[in-house]
């Protein structure tokens, strides 16, 4: 589809927005010791095509804790298996992902291993093509995490099946 057919068949559509959450890997950010103000991802709906912006996600369990402190190549598992659950809680999967961006605590130190991890990790996907990606350094906002990563997927709402699911 063109780009104008696309702008012209969700031109006119409501915009529907409602918050994405996955309680089962991860807690909300108001569940923290110092409240955040912000959804852990968006889900918008236009006119039957679907974008889920995905918050920061880093290496927190479902209590809220960080896990695998000290152990980069463990909390970049953690992070994929976070955004995982976020994208299969709005019945998304790592192939409707565009765009990844990854906030790296000290880059020099870790992207070698970091991009050994994210071409496992995506190659276990079946990732083809790759999403677009930016990799920053950032200081993250708890000093044991390690690695952060967002996400945005694309794409058209799944009709139900006889299951249900949509």
């Amino acid at each position: 589809m063109l780009f104008e057919e696309l702008v012209n068949e969700i031109g006119g559509a409501a915009v529907q927005k409602r918050a994405v959450t996955d309680l089962r890997v991860l807690n909300e950010a108001y569940d923290y010791d110092r409240p955040s103000s912000f959804s852990r991802g968006m889900r918008i709906d236009l006119n039957g095509l679907v974008v889920l912006l995905i918050s920061g996600t880093a290496s927190i369990d479902e209590n809220g804790e960080t896990v695998h402190v000290g152990d980069f190549r463990a909390q970049c598992w953690r992070m994929f298996y976070n955004i995982t659950g976020l994208l299969e809680a709005e019945g998304a999967t790592w192939h409707d992902i565009v765009r990844t961006t990854f906030y790296l605590r000290d880059i020099d130190r870790d992207y070698g291993a970091f991009n050994e991890e994210r071409t496992a990790f995506y190659k276990e996907q079946g990732l083809d093509p790759l999403p677009a990606s930016t990799g920053i350094q950032a200081k993250l906002c708890r000093p044991e995490l390690l690695v952060e990563g967002e996400a945005i997927a694309l794409f058209r709402r799944r009709k139900p099946t006889a299951e249900g699911a949509v």
